[in-house]
């Protein structure tokens, strides 16, 4: 899911070098965080918060293959 998440931010954004992705799992929940340069944050949330939210909507299809619940923080 980290690998996922990485390059779909790094597509959107200008400064692909200052996306960091975390990862923590605790049990069946997955935890990604996504911290990106503070310029880029509006293209990565997108109008009214509809790219963030197609961005959550992929990881949770990929991970619903292996019975995970997904949670993306964008920082």
């Amino acid at each position: 899911m980290k690998e996922l998440v990485e390059l779909i931010a790094k597509s959107l954004v200008d400064y692909p070098d200052e996306v960091v992705v975390k990862e923590t799992i605790d049990g069946d929940t997955i935890t990604i965080e996504l911290n990106v340069a503070g310029d880029d944050m509006g293209k990565v949330i997108g109008k009214q918060g509809r790219i963030a939210k197609s961005i959550r909507t992929v990881v949770k299809a990929a991970a619903s293959k292996g019975d995970k619940k997904v949670i993306v923080d964008i920082k």
